[in-house]
């Protein structure tokens, strides 16, 4: 009976493989642990290395020295195994030949079980069946196709099937509540859903965890995800684009393997580079597979690589979804005199001041001139703790006997802004129709204010620091007294679905963030819409300010995502909300037209 000098087996954690060695071999170990970039040694005659690393990089194996010696653990040994059957199958498809014959959309509903109640349309059931055909799988499908129930419309068919018995979602927390409803209504009976906050819920079908708390809980997932046949969906799946290179994506990629099906989700594409659909397609297929992407990927020429890899995901196109018109108007209003002057003051004062090579203080101008065409008695206080982070700026600081100064001496403690004025008057005429309104706005101070103004309409508020955002939502929908939602495209932007109760949005202020802009427009305008349904969206401007400049870089933003949305390969892939970082989110063509506003170009 041969020996065995290599034992490969997994560590507690079961995302790292641990091997053993004897006497004998004990410096083959060394050199072998040396070969990995995650390899290093346990003790004398053990090493470990991190799975994701493992299973990419197979054929360095080979140089043992034994290998009729190399045992493998059951359990380690069948995930190798599925994941070279995994990559051949990849391979196969990006080649176009012989692959396993493709399951047919007509068939799909006969193959979600007896639980599943909820209809597909037509592209919905042409995804899953594409899905199901790959075993693993990406959605690119643009936002407001119905993504998360293709994802549970295929784990019902695994579950059907047997390969499938718990499913993990990691998606953002903004994305909880999607998940709870569909995981609610897509079945004849709730499936037992259970968000980890610290506890868990050993009964659990669903677990549903965020990113931030990945890292700190890889050893109980990875517990969980091996218990039973498992599968695991990444939604919003750009968050986890740097791979390894990222703590969400390092987690994402040793969770990854220990689940039976793997699946992406991640609809919402800006301008990015071909590595990062590297990463994300390397979690779907770790090993053979991902070296396949990377080849096609190699030129950095993201339109050729999503074609090649076109066999590999599926996408829904905006034009697809059928959707009803959206009207969309700009409302223009004028400053109050001393509105104005202030404006003016203002800009008088950063044209002289700000660098165009300063980011930061090009970001603080940016809002201060936001705030000032909203209404100037935002400068004069800080932002809350609930402010979003990039939108936290001190009081403005205007030293005493400047013409600035004087003019904010002269603001009423309470004048009420023009655009406040005319949000007002559309929400009345909203109200006496019967129809709900959702506003916008970007900073928590306007949004408090607008609370205050709007209280015989009992607004639902939303922002940072809502604690029972879940009831405001609910009255939202829910209370007919309620005709009026107030939030921030930060906290809100994403993961709710208002369409079926709101037809009408008002924007009291926008900023540069065009991939934000576009989320908080799908709230209201998604997939189930009934047919001739009148969604109308009003963004209120002031003239001669820098909503001005904001509506034409917007327009020229949205202009080519458009084009991209209704691509239906993927040219570029990412977040929208990946804009710069810097406070309203200032591109370098942002920065020039600021530049140009302010008379600092």
């Amino acid at each position: 009976m041969t020996e065995t000098s290599l034992h490969l087996g997994f560590d507690d954690s079961r995302t790292r493989v641990v091997l053993r060695t004897t006497e004998q071999y004990r410096q083959d170990l060394v050199q072998l642990a040396a070969r990995f970039r995650t390899g290093g040694q346990l003790g004398p005659l053990s090493a470990s290395v991190a799975l994701d690393e493992l299973l990419v990089n197979l054929p360095v194996l080979s140089s043992w020295p034994d290998p009729s010696g190399v045992e493998w653990a059951a359990e380690l040994r069948n995930l190798v195994s599925g994941v070279v059957k995994d990559s051949r199958l990849v391979e196969e498809r990006l080649a176009g030949s012989a692959a396993p014959p493709e399951v047919a959309a007509d068939d799909v509903l006969s193959m979600l079980g007896d639980t599943w109640k909820e209809d597909l349309n037509a592209f919905q059931r042409r995804d899953v069946a594409k899905l199901l055909s790959l075993g693993h799988g990406a959605n690119f499908s643009v936002p407001g196709a119905g993504k998360t129930r293709v994802a549970l419309a295929v784990y019902a068919a695994q579950r059907a099937r047997g390969s499938a018995s718990r499913l993990l979602v990691v998606c953002p927390k903004s994305a909880y509540e999607s998940w709870r409803y569909e995981t609610a209504v897509c079945f004849n009976y709730p499936l037992r859903t259970h968000v980890l906050d610290g506890s868990l819920d050993e009964w659990a079908e669903v677990l549903i965890v965020n990113y931030e708390r990945l890292d700190r809980s890889l050893p109980l997932l990875a517990n969980w995800l091996k218990a039973a046949p498992s599968m695991i969906i990444l939604d919003e799946a750009h968050r986890m684009k740097l791979g390894a290179r990222g703590t969400y994506g390092a987690a994402c990629m040793a969770l990854g393997p220990l689940a039976e099906r793997r699946l992406i989700l991640t609809g919402t594409p800006a301008p990015n580079g071909a590595k990062d659909l590297e990463n994300l397609m390397g979690f779907v297929w770790p090993g053979h597979g991902q070296r396949a992407v990377t080849r096609a990927v190699a030129g950095g020429d993201l339109a050729y690589a999503s074609t090649v890899l076109r066999p590999l995901f599926t996408r829904t196109t905006k034009q697809e979804l059928g959707l009803p018109p959206m009207t969309l108007r700009m409302r223009y209003v004028d400053m109050p005199a001393l509105h104005a002057e202030i404006y003016s003051s203002l800009v008088g004062g950063m044209s002289n001041g700000t660098a165009r090579d300063d980011l930061s203080a090009l970001g603080k101008t940016a809002l201060r001139l936001l705030m000032a065409a909203t209404s100037p008695a935002l400068l004069l206080e800080g932002a809350t703790r609930h402010e979003p982070l990039a939108y936290q700026l001190p009081p403005l600081e205007i030293p005493a006997g400047s013409s600035l100064y004087s003019l904010m001496q002269n603001l009423p403690d309470y004048e009420l802004s023009p655009k406040y004025k005319e949000a007002l008057a559309i929400i009345a005429e909203n109200a006496a129709q019967g129809r709900k309104t959702l506003v916008w706005t970007t900073f928590v101070r306007s949004l408090t204010t607008l609370a205050q103004m709007l209280d015989k309409y009992s607004p639902a508020v939303v922002h940072g620091g809502t604690p029972d955002r879940e009831e405001q939502l609910r009255r939202f929908r829910e209370d007919p007294s309620c005709m009026v939602l107030i939030s921030n495209p930060a906290t809100l932007g994403e993961g709710i679905s208002l369409h079926h109760v709101c037809h009408d949005a008002v924007y009291v202020d926008r900023d540069f963030m065009a991939g934000r802009y576009l989320q908080s427009l799908d709230r209201i305008h998604r997939l189930g819409l009934a047919p001739g349904t009148e969604t109308r969206v009003t963004v209120i401007a002031a003239r001669g300010t820098i909503d001005e400049v904001v509506e034409v870089r917007l327009d020229q933003k949205l202009e080519f995502m458009g084009k991209i949305l209704d691509d239906p390969t993927v040219q570029q892939l990412a977040d929208l909300e990946e804009e710069p970082s810097v406070a309203a989110g200032l591109a370098p063509g942002d920065i020039e037209a600021l530049l140009r506003h302010i008379g600092g170009a």
